[in-house]
């Protein structure tokens, strides 16, 4: 008899992936294409682009409502998902997001990228934090096996919940093919169109708390007072949510002009903006791997990056550790590296090495095997 998958591939959005959308992207487009015997059914909360039926083994199903409020969660999954789940009887439902159809009577693999909300209730909009607090724990204990994204979301996810840890697969992230160094001119027109040609440290991510805006506002606001230079701060990212502090600290900041903020950017300038910068500014206070990290090290940048949770596991030796909490050490880790060029190449020398460790067919596989090993043990 086939195998059956049904597959929850709600953030799969043309021109909006996250790192969610990512990593479901990159998997599942390796793992239908992979496994020609096996039935895949796509669960899609509004219409989906024909790109991202991958292979000929997929059968696609529009459910509704558009799950992207806390209550709409709700519905879509122990109503709509559930009810799928319970007709179809599949030999497993895999939810890249996390999130589960409770009492579904079927096996399930959610990966759970990390539970910063246990942590950071105040960083996630009020009613997705109550949900994600409320039923994520539930999620861990129902779930046949957990898939996560680094050793420490492992931990936290087994510390936390009271799971056993052999029942939580590690399949790190990949990094994304279109990432790779520029030439000279690009770099030269990039700067010319985001930092009026000038070098600049480059944040990279969607703006809410989590990501530390503010004390990199602030480290940024300290280095441009202490060092004569017209290196700018750009954010390459859309605003998720805690735009008001952010633009209560501009208010306040005399280098403000100096700071620019690019909005959600395609690939292509992605890369672009990436490689051009003079280093990665990275100091969220929580994150459960760190996909800019690794797309820093692919197109040979330097990194200034946090200390705490998954990132040290990341980046090993190719960047710049800091106390995300402290504005200090943020600043001078940048006067550092802004002063030292033979710094700036041992870090990328070391991030190239490291960047070895990082791909989505390894990523595709290791869930593959998480995967069987939830259908078959």
């Amino acid at each position: 008899m086939t195998v059956r998958i049904v597959v929850n591939t709600r953030l799969l959005l043309k021109n909006k992936l996250d790192g969610i959308g990512w990593f479901t992207y990159q998997t599942l487009k390796r793992i239908t294409k992979k496994n020609s015997d096996v039935h895949f059914v796509f669960l899609f909360d509004r219409p989906y682009e024909e790109e991202f039926i991958f292979s000929d083994n997929i059968t696609p199903l529009v459910i509704s409502p558009q799950a992207r409020h806390a209550f709409l969660f709700y519905l879509w999954y122990q109503h709509s998902v559930k009810g799928i789940l319970k007709r179809m009887k599949p030999d497993l439902f895999l939810s890249p997001d996390g999130m589960l159809a409770l009492g579904a009577g079927c096996k399930q693999l959610p990966v759970i990228h990390d539970i910063n909300f246990k942590h950071y209730p105040k960083d996630v909009p009020f009613w997705a934090g109550k949900f994600y607090n409320h039923y994520f724990p539930k999620y861990a204990q129902e779930a046949t096996r957990i898939a996560t994204v680094s050793e420490y979301s492992k931990n936290d996810i087994a510390n936390s919940y009271h799971v056993n840890a052999n029942k939580i697969d590690v399949v790190y992230n990949g990094i994304n093919e279109i990432f790779s160094p520029v030439n000279a001119e690009t770099v030269n027109s990039t700067r010319k169109k985001y930092s009026h040609g000038c070098e600049y440290f480059l944040f990279v991510g969607s703006l809410h708390p989590r990501k530390n805006p503010i004390r990199l506002l602030q480290a940024f606001e300290k280095f441009k007072n202490e060092i004569s230079s017209d290196i700018k701060l750009v954010f390459a990212g859309p605003h998720f949510w805690g735009k008001d502090e952010i633009d209560s600290q501009l208010a306040q900041m005399k280098f403000k002009d100096d700071v620019v903020f690019t909005g959600r950017l395609n690939d292509a300038e992605l890369n672009n903006i990436i490689a051009s910068a003079f280093c990665l500014t990275f100091v969220p206070y929580f994150e459960g791997f760190g996909i800019p990290l690794v797309e820093a090290m692919q197109c040979e940048i330097p990194i200034i990056c946090s200390n705490v949770t998954s990132m040290p596991e990341v980046v090993g030796n190719s960047a710049l550790l800091v106390n995300p909490f402290d504005v200090d050490e943020i600043k001078n880790a940048m006067y550092l590296l802004y002063i030292d060029e033979g710094l700036r190449t041992d870090l990328i020398e070391e991030g190239k090495s490291r960047r070895q460790n990082f791909s989505w067919d390894k990523t595709a596989d290791l869930l593959w095997k998480s995967i069987e090993t939830s259908i078959y043990h």
